[in-house]
C-alpha cells in the first residue's frame, strides 16, 4: 500500500475503544473496509468483544509519547476519543498534555487526518464562562487542529442511545420521578443527536479531502429543552405526563448529587455533564453534510433515538454502556499475583459447597449474578452498602448489567468490573466501591475429586493504611452473612435451576 494511494480500506487507529463510543465506531470502520488498530492501557478489556479477532489492540497510554508514537506508526486515520473527565481537578492539564503529545506524534508519524469528537460550546460565551468541562473539550480541538496534521472536530451536544450516559441521566431522571423538582437547566435549549447519526459521521469524517481541517457542529433536526426531552421520553416510553418543577435553588454540585442518586450516574460524571446543561449548545452550521451527506430524508430525530434505544434495552442488545470505561477514581491494580505474592496483606474469605447440578447450570447462576438478579443475601445490606458509595461520590450498586445474561471482561457490574472471565469455570470481580484498599470476588464452578459439582468462592482485600486494616475487621464479622449466604443461595439458585430443567425436559418427552 502506498503512501499516495492507501487504497479502498484505511489503516484506522482508535483511542478510547473501551469507552461508549470508541466500542461502537471499531466494528463500523471494520465493516467498511478498513484496518482498525486500538490502543488501550487495558487490552484485556477488549478481549471478548465481537470485533476482538478483527482488529487490532496494542498497549498504551495517550499521555505516554513513546506508546502513542508506536500506535500510530503506518496508521492513515487517528481517531481521539479519549478525554479525562472526573479524574481529578487537574483533568483541563492532562487533557491538554494528551492532545499535544497525540497532535505531535501524528505529525511525526505521517498520519494523513485526526477526527476528533469534542463537545458542541455555545456562541458568544467567554471560554473562561464555560463550564471546566465544555472548555476542555474545546482546547482539546484547538490542540489538535493546530498540529499541523489535517483534523476534523466533531462538536455535539448530548447524544442518544442505548447506554450513553447522558440517555441513562435522561432515562432514569424519566422514569423515576414523575413528579420532580429540578434545577433551571432543564429549560436549556439543546440539540440532540441519535448515536448511529454521531457513528455514521465518524466512519465518514475519514475520507474527508486533506484541504478540509476545521470544526463541525453535530446535531439532530430538532432543538428542545431538557424538560421537553424528558416529556418527551416520557411518551415514547409509554409513561405518563411527568409533572417538573424548575427552582434556582440547586447549584451544579447539589445537581451532580442530585442525579447521582436519582441515576446510575455517578456525581464525579454528573457534575461536567449538568455543569454543560447550563449554557444552550445549539448547532449554527451543519456544514458537515457537504462531507458526509446525510441519509435519505434527514437525520434521526428524538423520538426514533429514543425508541432505538430502548428497543435495545429491553432487548439485550446494549454493544456498549458510559460504564464500558473504568470509572474516574476506581482502583485498576491487577490482582496480585497468589500465592507467591509479597505485596502486604491479603485477606481472604474462602467458601466452599457441593452443589446436585451440572457446571453447566451452576455457571449460568454465576455469570447471571448481580442486576436484576441481585448478590444472592442480605439484599438490604447491599442496598445499604450501594447508598453509602454513592454519598461519598462513588458508583454506588445501580449501574447493573450491560447484558441480563453474559458477561465479558471489562463489563461493569453494579459497582464490581469484571477483571477476569473463563466461561463455564470463573468469574473474577474488582470492586469498583469507595473503598479503603483494593477488592476482589472469585466464584468458580468446578468437578471436586469426587466427581461431583463444587462452588468455590474467595473475597479478597489489600488493605491501604490502618483504616484498610480497620476496615477489615469492621465488617468480617458480617462475612458469614453475606459471603457465606451468597454461597448458599447461589448452590441452591443452580440446584433449583437444574432440577426445573429436568422437569421442563420430562413434560416435553410427553
Amino acid at each position: 500500500m502506498s503512501d499516495d494511494d492507501p487504497g479502498p480500506g484505511l489503516r484506522c487507529l482508535v483511542t478510547g475503544a473501551t469507552g461508549y463510543i470508541g466500542g461502537r465506531l471499531v466494528p463500523e470502520l471494520l465493516a467498511e473496509g478498513h484496518q482498525v488498530r486500538c490502543l488501550a492501557r487495558s487490552p484485556a478489556k477488549l478481549r471478548d468483544y465481537p470485533w476482538a479477532a478483527d482488529a487490532e489492540v496494542v498497549r498504551g497510554d495517550v499521555t505516554d509519547a513513546g506508546s502513542v508514537a508506536e500506535a500510530l506508526r503506518g496508521v492513515d486515520v487517528a481517531y481521539y476519543l479519549v478525554h479525562a473527565l472526573g479524574t481529578g481537578d487537574d483533568f483541563e492539564e492532562t487533557d491538554r498534555k494528551a492532545a499535544r503529545i497525540f497532535g505531535e506524534r501524528a505529525r511525526a508519524a505521517g498520519v494523513r487526518r485526526i477526527v476528533y469528537l469534542g463537545g458542541l460550546t455555545p456562541a458568544g460565551v467567554p471560554q473562561d464562562k464555560l463550564s471546566p468541562h465544555l472548555r476542555s473539550r474545546a482546547e482539546v480541538g484547538r490542540v489538535l487542529l493546530d498540529c499541523g496534521v489535517p483534523a476534523t472536530v466533531l462538536c455535539a451536544a448530548v447524544i442518544i442511545g442505548s447506554g450513553s450516559a447522558s440517555f441513562e441521566m435522561l432515562r432514569y431522571l424519566t422514569e423515576r420521578l414523575p413528579v420532580t423538582v429540578t434545577p433551571r437547566w432543564v429549560r436549556t435549549r439543546i440539540q440532540p443527536i441519535g448515536v448511529r447519526d454521531v457513528l455514521r459521521t465518524l466512519v465518514g469524517s475519514a475520507r474527508m479531502p486533506a484541504d478540509v481541517s476545521r470544526s463541525f457542529d453535530l446535531g439532530g433536526p430538532e432543538v428542545l429543552t431538557y424538560l421537553e426531552m424528558m416529556q418527551r421520553y416520557a411518551a415514547v416510553a409509554g409513561l405518563p405526563r411527568r409533572l417538573i418543577l424548575p427552582v434556582p435553588v440547586l447549584t451544579p454540585g447539589l445537581s451532580s448529587h442530585w442525579v447521582g442518586l436519582v441515576t446510575p450516574v455517578p456525581a464525579s460524571i454528573a457534575r461536567p455533564l449538568t455543569e454543560s446543561l447550563r449554557h444552550e449548545v445549539v448547532c449554527h452550521e451543519h456544514d458537515i453534510a457537504r462531507y458526509v451527506p446525510d441519509p435519505p430524508g434527514r437525520p434521526v430525530g428524538f423520538d426514533e433515538a429514543v425508541s432505538l434505544a430502548l428497543q435495545r434495552v429491553r432487548d439485550a442488545q446494549v454493544a456498549t454502556r458510559w460504564s464500558s470505561a473504568s470509572v474516574p477514581g476506581a482502583p485498576s491494580d491487577p490482582l496480585p499475583t497468589d500465592p507467591d505474592w509479597a505485596g502486604g496483606s491479603l485477606y481472604t474469605d474462602r467458601r466452599e459447597l457441593p452443589v446436585d447440578a451440572s457446571p453447566e447450570a451452576l455457571w449460568r447462576v454465576i455469570e447471571g449474578i448481580g442486576g436484576d438478579n441481585g448478590w444472592y443475601s442480605f439484599p438490604l445490606a447491599w442496598a445499604v452498602r450501594g447508598w453509602l458509595d454513592r454519598l461519598v461520590g462513588g458508583v454506588g450498586l445501580r449501574r447493573g448489567r450491560r447484558d441480563a445474561a453474559r458477561l465479558r471482561a471489562g463489563d461493569s457490574l453494579d459497582f464490581w468490573r469484571v477483571e477476569e472471565i473463563a466461561p463455564g469455570h470463573l468469574l473474577r470481580l474488582r470492586a469498583e466501591m469507595r473503598l479503603p484498599g483494593l477488592a476482589w470476588l472469585e466464584m468458580y464452578a468446578e468437578i471436586g475429586d469426587d466427581g461431583r459439582t463444587r462452588y468455590r468462592q474467595r473475597a479478597l482485600f489489600h488493605p491501604r493504611g490502618l483504616l484498610g486494616h480497620a476496615y477489615w475487621w469492621s465488617v468480617s464479622p458480617f462475612h458469614a452473612v453475606v459471603f457465606g449466604g451468597m454461597a448458599r443461595n447461589i448452590a441452591k439458585a443452580a440446584t433449583q435451576g437444574a432440577a426445573a430443567g429436568k422437569r421442563t425436559a420430562a413434560m416435553r418427552s410427553r
